[in-house]
């Protein structure tokens, strides 16, 4: 996805994931509200991990670099309703409404919207709609959001502070964000995206910092923490690798051996 240049449209959907566990890195354009009807979800923004279950109501804060884990729960299905919020729309429903500036929490620690029966009502009320697709037509969805941005500033103020702010990405400390988000798989024009910086002032940023160029970089601290988790934690290749950046099994075992001189499947033997 192009990140800086998507189209701002809303939309609402419904994700079911039947019989294994789903998983996937994203980086939203637009701000998401979910709501949890049955399953378990897992976001993880870096080295923090957060787990949501059915009744949370979650908020996914746009150009916020995540791995989402969908996962069934009790032979039920993950199942869950997304709310992609267009800004426009915010900017036209949060002009005339007071904004907290800022959230107690950091953005990567954060827990769900607080649990409110008005909530649990609106997102119950859309299931009729679910029963007979999977996407509500255009024409509802910009009432839909209308409806659920007014019951999330009554029951819970704090989002405003993430909903109502405008403001473009800036200039962030690079040497914690790569140490803290090296393990998803990115191209380097995407973590110059998500740093505040142009490609160029990236890697030039990243060679005065690092004294490496961000690919030997990336590759090393990936291998050196896919290590770690097939030594010391005992977890299997096939679940390591992507885990840890790699787009797949082949490209990890050639690295694998080329960096320590032995396969990763040879850990086991």
């Amino acid at each position: 996805m192009d990140i800086p240049n998507v189209i701002d449209k809303g939309k609402v959907f419904m994700s079911c994931v039947m019989d294994k566990q789903f998983t996937w890195e994203y980086i939203s354009p637009q701000h998401i509200v979910a709501f949890i009807y049955s399953g378990e979800l897992v976001l993880s923004y870096g080295k923090n991990s957060l787990t949501f279950v059915a009744g949370d109501t979650v908020l996914v804060s746009k150009n916020q670099l995540h791995r989402s884990i969908k996962k069934p729960v009790n032979g039920q299905a993950f199942k869950c309703v997304s709310m992609v919020l267009p800004e426009e729309q915010l900017r036209k429903f949060y002009l005339n409404r007071s904004t907290l500036e800022t959230w107690a929490e950091n953005i990567s620690k954060q827990r769900p919207v607080k649990p409110d029966p008005l909530l649990e009502g609106f997102f119950g009320s859309l299931l009729s709609y679910f029963d007979m697709q999977d996407e509500l037509p255009d024409e509802l969805v910009a009432i839909k959001i209308q409806e659920v941005l007014t019951i999330i500033d009554t029951v819970d103020k704090r989002v405003s502070s993430v909903l109502g702010t405008f403001s473009e990405i800036g200039k962030i400390d690079l040497e914690k964000y790569m140490e803290e988000h090296f393990m998803y798989n990115l191209t380097l024009e995407k973590f110059a995206f998500l740093t505040g910086r142009s490609l160029t002032t990236f890697k030039s940023d990243f060679k005065k910092i690092f004294k490496n160029t961000p690919g030997k970089w990336l590759t090393e601290k990936r291998l050196n923490l896919a290590h770690h988790k097939l030594n010391a934690e005992k977890q299997k290749t096939t679940d390591v690798y992507l885990s840890v950046g790699f787009e797949n099994l082949s490209h990890f075992s050639f690295a694998f051996k080329k960096a320590f001189g032995y396969s990763p499947s040879s850990i086991y033997e």
